[in-house]
């Protein structure tokens, strides 16, 4: 066997979902990035099966959300029942997003189309390799892998990513505890073919006193079951798995589900044990953990991929920008944006399965009796409708905003909703037309949304014409608080000079009364998203929050000063004099 020395910026143990969204974002910035997977092979099937609005988003974002929509079914509507009755309804249609449905696409399909979309950028999955050594240093990070054909490769990266799944290899070489536990059930998983009383537009959760089934949509008679299993698992002949059968699947529906729903056909089926765990620290020098190597849990409300992948996304530009020059304690604010969303997910998560399967008690009468209550209340499942689709993350405690108070519009810290818009100038040039926040977003740079009123942009359409004529009439007009064209321009200049490289500057305005949007989108205006505020500022992240917002007349020097600290390359030390 012989050694191969080679460098990436960023190692990536794992090749599921979040290793790829990591790797993804990571190339996307240019960032030279190696992926390395145990398995030689891609799963042919998978636990996770849907991905939600604010994953979608992202996905759109990263100008990759075709192939999911035209893969994958949406469901527009969840049931929870209890001993065969209906007890909640919850619609995802009034949710402001472009996706107001839980799209349901096996993994391995999720896996397939991040893999593909990441060889566009140059970098493949190298099969087969097993991480075998890590030392972390000062410098960076040594790591042996053995490859496919047998030889041992010494690696050397400045930082890792360890979306190397539940039994990570990467924890355990490091000693890092798996706090929480494993709970006592198992579960059935089985894709069959279903005839059912409902639309399939929808998805089901049944609770009885003989335990939890749920039917999820794949289209075309397609479902995936999932059945509590409160026994032991079957036996099964030495050096093999047991597998759920197609009987055992029809029991497991006629017995809770109490509707007439039969079942024709099996492609696929598993158990699984369920555990409730996560790591204490998500970084660990040079290592990150991402994905299930940082935290595992019920599958109850299709969180765990989606979180996964969300928190790839917000890892990738930071480890960019760092790489880049930017401060080393922007990598910290990983650990401070994201662990606090897991541990809530796993209490959420937990307390969700509880629920559903309690057949007596305190539990049982809260399913039964309030919740139906509460999510009558327009608030109450308006925030419920927010909470699964994942639009309700935000990071407004993180040290990386700056609010100011503006007129409505999403405070820092909060998802960059889309929105209808009339753009005035971008940074390629003058690019006049109609467009959404959506297609301007960068997902390799930060976006400064420069949002101008009607006589802003007369003022500079007049200037583009004649600039003569203009600029009186603007200095009169705006001199006094320094929101004229020219003001704005300095103003863009000024967070250009601070983030060089890094930042695409575009001015935004509202759609002029009476005239429609672009035909076939359902985006807000600019105005119902982001406020009345003109002018005004917004800055978004790589990953589509709003890192600050403002007033472009007063609140410069401070947006200028919060990007030097965390975001701008620091420069280089000079050299002594001799």
């Amino acid at each position: 066997m012989t050694e191969v020395f080679s460098q990436p910026s960023v190692l990536i143990v794992g090749a599921g979902p979040t290793g790829l969204a990591a790797a993804l974002s990571l190339a996307r910035a240019r960032i030279p990035v190696r992926v390395i997977e145990r398995m030689r092979e891609p799963a042919r099937h998978s636990r996770a099966i849907g991905i939600q609005a604010r994953t979608l988003e992202l996905f759109e974002q990263h100008r990759i959300v075709e192939p999911f929509l035209a893969r994958g079914h949406r469901a527009h509507v969840a049931n929870l029942y209890s001993n065969g009755q209906r007890r909640a309804q919850l619609d995802f249609d009034p949710l402001f997003t472009r996706y107001p449905y839980l799209l349901f696409l096996d993994q391995t399909e999720t896996e397939r189309i991040l893999a593909t979309q990441l060889a566009s950028f140059g970098v493949e999955i190298e099969r087969g390799c097993e991480l075998l050594e890590l030392h972390q240093g000062a410098a960076g990070i040594s790591a042996d892998v053995r490859c496919a054909n047998g030889r041992v490769e010494a690696m050397r990266c400045a930082y890792l990513i360890a979306a190397d799944g539940a039994h990570s290899t990467v924890r355990h070489h490091l000693g890092m505890e798996f706090e929480g536990e494993t709970l006592a059930q198992s579960f059935l998983l089985a894709d069959v073919e279903a005839s059912t009383p409902w639309s399939d537009d929808e998805f089901h959760v049944f609770a009885s006193g003989d335990g939890l089934a749920a039917l999820f949509p794949y289209g075309h008679g397609r479902y995936r079951l999932i059945a509590d299993h409160k026994t032991m698992l079957p036996a099964a002949p030495e050096g093999t798995i047991p597998v759920p059968t197609l009987e055992e699947c029809r029991s497991v529906v006629e017995r809770r589900v109490h509707h007439p729903v039969s079942i024709a056909d099996m492609t696929w089926a598993s158990y699984f044990r369920i555990n409730s765990r996560m790591v204490r620290f998500l970084r660990m020098e040079r290592v990150f953990f991402a994905g299930d190597a940082a935290h595992v849990h019920s599958p109850a409300g299709a969180q765990g991929m989606n979180t996964g992948i969300q928190e790839a996304f917000n890892l990738g530009w930071k480890l960019a920008r760092v790489l880049g020059g930017a401060p080393e304690r922007l990598l910290d604010t990983y650990h401070a944006e994201r662990y606090p969303i897991e541990r809530i997910v796993l209490r959420q998560t937990s307390f969700m399965t509880q629920l559903v399967e309690a057949d007596h008690g305190p539990l049982k009468v809260l399913r039964e009796r309030v919740m139906p209550a509460l999510v009558a209340l327009g608030p109450l499942r308006d925030a419920a409708r927010q909470a699964v689709s994942e639009l309700s993350i935000q990071y407004r405690r993180s040290p990386l905003t700056l609010e100011r108070v503006l007129d409505g519009g999403p405070r820092a810290g909060e998802r960059a909703p889309d929105a209808c818009v009339r753009v005035i100038d971008g940074p390629l040039g003058k690019a006049p037309g109609k467009g959404r926040i959506f297609d301007l977003h960068d997902p390799a740079s930060f976006s400064l949304f420069l949002l101008v009123d009607a006589d802003t942009v007369r003022a500079a359409e007049a200037a583009e014409h004649d600039p003569n004529a203009a600029s009186p009439q603007a200095g009169a007009a705006n001199g006094a608080t320094g929101n004229g064209p020219d003001a704005l321009r300095r103003f863009g200049d000024a967070v250009e000079r601070v983030l060089p490289q890094a930042v695409r500057v575009w001015w935004l305005a509202d759609l002029e009364a009476g005239e429609a949007p672009l035909p076939g989108e359902g985006a807000p205006s600019l105005g119902d998203a982001y406020g009345r505020t003109r002018p005004a500022f917004y800055l978004v992240r790589p990953d589509g929050y709003i890192c600050a917002r403002g007033r472009t007349g007063s609140d410069l020097h401070g947006l200028l000063r919060h990007c030097e600290a965390w975001f701008s390359p620091t420069p280089s030390p000079k050299p002594s004099a001799q």
